[in-house]
């Protein structure tokens, strides 16, 4: 896609489809628009009983935006169960400019000073897009969604979009929408003022397993 600029990116978000690319080093860029969008449900998000535990034990420290770019490239690197990746050189630059306007978050899982996992996705009003994440240690990834989430809440987001429904997600309450009650669901949440830093960086894991268990 030719001279695909960073408002059109924004542009993609707020109208409910997001890029993709088939490889690291394919600068072709496609949209994706799929008829069923799976959310986690902000109120419903379900952390498994053994998870909790793990996360209130603090084993990892959990670190907001101090190494957005590291961690795109830990979601782009070649696994085991993954041989390639969407996330093109040319994507990468499209969210590291959302990340420089503000638009952008990381949640980090270090083990001292090593980075094991964690997510990064857009935010845009009270909706945040979950793009990718990764595990290089037990547990790492889904520490970082229970943080998100968390972190979301505290800020005042009502949407958490996570694309399509996995059977990792599952164990989280992931549920799908049809396109036009997802599109609803996001022309309310993106006039939302919300703020991801309304939950301190530094919250522990049970500062974000009490935002989660605590009755509205």
């Amino acid at each position: 896609m030719a001279e695909f600029t960073l408002d059109d990116l924004i542009n993609c978000y707020r109208t409910g489809v997001f890029p993709m690319s088939d490889a690291r080093d394919d600068e072709y860029l496609f949209l994706v628009d799929p008829p069923l969008r799976g959310i986690l449900p902000l109120d419903g998000f379900h952390v498994p009983s053994r998870l909790a535990r793990t996360v209130r034990k603090d084993l990892y420290h959990v670190r907001i935006d101090t190494a957005f770019t590291q961690v795109i490239e830990l979601c782009a690197e070649e696994a085991l169960n993954r041989t390639s990746t969407w996330i093109s050189h040319s994507i990468q630059a499209l969210y590291q400019a959302l990340f420089a306007r503000g638009l952008a978050h990381s949640v980090e899982v270090w083990e001292e000073d090593r980075l094991v996992g964690g997510l990064y996705g857009v935010a845009i009003g009270g909706a945040f897009f979950g793009e990718s994440m990764v595990s290089r240690a037990r547990d790492a990834s889904k520490i970082a969604l229970v943080h998100l989430v968390a972190r979301l809440k505290a800020g005042g987001y009502t949407l958490l979009d996570c694309q399509f429904q996995t059977e990792h997600l599952r164990q989280f309450g992931v549920v799908e929408l049809p396109k036009a009650e997802y599109l609803i669901r996001l022309s309310e949440a993106i006039d939302l003022k919300s703020d991801f830093y309304d939950l301190p960086r530094t919250a522990s894991g049970g500062d974000v397993m009490s935002i989660l268990t605590s009755k509205p």
